[in-house]
């Protein structure tokens, strides 16, 4: 079984065959000939008219063949390839793999299908798939608030001796505070999208009290909180140290998160891109409930939690570097204690601006950018091939695409973001698709060949810039 940890990693030998259907563009007569790589039609898990049609007309406003048949394999991979819809107590219902994974995380989930929320209004089965996934996770979270992934029945995984609460249901039990924030993204985003308020059943809004709960409880102001967790494994970021309840904090009322985003264990638990996500979720449930839901008592605490979490993260989490003044750190104790550095998945601080947590322009973030962006970051890397972030998740010299896709996506210098254009079009090792990660001098030695979020994210950098910097995508690369 494919694992985030035990990734499969392919070499320039094996790319002939690194998915069923999904072989190297080839050369010949002196010409690269560019084959797609989505699967024949009658194969697709799911086929939207919107998203087809956007194929199209993006199509047309990119200048570089690669990058346009990039964009063509990677935009549809998660409708081609990962949803799973049906209907569960008469409501649209919709699991989502990863790719590689057959299980659902909350986080990868929402982001996988947020590229196509803008066409949603427009596509009914398109909006019905979408209102699915919200109504999966919704229940998922009823399930256990502390799980990052599940299962799609009680078919139990490889984790389930892990020391925690395990549950059939659940694939994996890492409780990350950005599984919490995801789902209310895609609610919040659907919402203002279609104007559609069904989503917002009894399901939904027991999922939302179980989401303010267990932000509550991870304030950890009184106790330890209901949760830890322990797994017999030679990594030492698959397990949370001190009793499975992490490294000691003082209790200043931020979110404690025992794994980041990359399913990673925190080292100082006070992880704070994922607190700064959590402020701007509960501030969109605020929303909702104030102006959908007429629950005045639910949308004032819910405001006063985020008011809270804010003013304790300018407090502990800003601090002074030499070099680039004053910075975010990656994650606090409240002792004085900081880590400084970004991981690629997201939320990090580089996609800060991204999830709606500050501007792009404040000075504060372009600060911490100049950081992230250099060789004082320990994870970030360059190479014979590129330059970018990574993280400890699959290792030294290994950049994520995510972490480049991210970065365009953040930035406002067209030079920058054509810069990141030419290495993804140049490091996808003849697939045709993104990956979790490359090696930074040799991008055929590639982590997950079948990882949808990295694929739909570069598809929504492509959109994106065929709406705002239409001129730059005309360009070659």
């Amino acid at each position: 079984m494919v694992t985030r940890r035990n990734a499969i990693r392919i070499t320039a030998a094996g790319l002939a065959g690194v998915a069923a259907g999904i072989t190297p563009s080839f050369v010949m007569s002196g010409e690269r000939h560019f084959i797609t790589k989505r699967p024949p039609l009658k194969e697709r898990k799911f086929v939207s008219d919107a998203v087809e049609s956007a194929i199209t007309s993006v199509g047309k406003t990119i200048g570089d063949d690669e990058l346009r048949w990039l964009f063509e394999n990677c935009y549809p991979n998660t409708l081609d390839t990962t949803v799973e819809t049906g209907e569960r107590n008469g409501k649209p219902d919709t699991f989502v793999i990863t790719g590689d994974i057959h299980a659902m995380w909350l986080r990868d989930s929402t982001a996988q299908v947020w590229p196509y929320l803008p066409l949603a209004k427009d596509d009914k089965p398109l909006q019905r798939l979408i209102a699915g996934v919200i109504h999966r996770q919704s229940y998922c979270i009823t399930i256990d608030p502390y799980a990052n992934a599940f299962n799609k029945n009680k078919e139990g995984s490889e984790w389930e001796k892990d020391l925690t609460e395990m549950k059939k249901e659940l694939h994996e039990r890492k409780w990350e505070i950005d599984s919490l924030c995801y789902p209310v993204r895609l609610a919040y985003g659907y919402w203002k999208t279609t104007s559609d308020t069904s989503v917002f059943d009894a399901e939904w809004k027991l999922a939302m009290g179980l989401v303010l709960k267990t932000f509550r409880d991870q304030q950890r102001k009184e106790n330890s909180g209901p949760y830890k967790f322990r797994r017999v494994s030679s990594e030492t970021t698959d397990t949370a140290p001190m009793a499975g309840y992490g490294n000691p904090t003082r209790k200043i009322g931020l979110i404690h998160s025992m794994f980041r985003p990359s399913d990673d264990a925190c080292i100082y638990p006070f992880l704070v891109p994922s607190n700064y996500f959590a402020v701007t979720s509960l501030r969109q449930l605020a929303e909702i409930h104030r102006t959908v839901l007429n629950d005045l008592p639910t949308a004032t605490e819910c405001a006063a939690l985020a008011d809270e979490i804010e003013s304790l993260l300018k407090e502990y989490a800003v601090h002074e570097n030499k070099k680039y003044g004053k910075i975010f750190a990656y994650e606090i104790d409240g002792y004085s204690n900081a880590l400084f550095m970004d991981d690629a998945n997201i939320p990090s601080l580089i996609a800060m601006p991204y999830l709606g947590a500050c501007s792009v322009n404040d000075p504060l973030y372009q600060n911490t950018r100049r950081f992230l962006l250099s060789n004082d970051n320990p994870f970030y890397f360059s190479g014979k091939a590129a330059e970018g972030i990574g993280g400890p998740h699959v290792g030294m010299d290994m950049i994520w695409p995510m972490g480049i896709t991210i970065r365009a996506l953040t930035s406002n210098n067209e030079n920058e973001i054509r810069s990141c254009l030419k290495i993804l079009k140049n490091t996808h090792a003849g697939t045709g698709f993104m990956h979790e990660s490359f090696h930074k001098d040799d991008p055929t030695r590639f982590t997950r060949k079948w990882f949808a979020w990295a694929n739909t994210l570069f598809g929504e950098l492509i959109v994106t810039l065929s709406k705002e910097r239409p001129g730059l995508l005309r360009e070659m690369f």
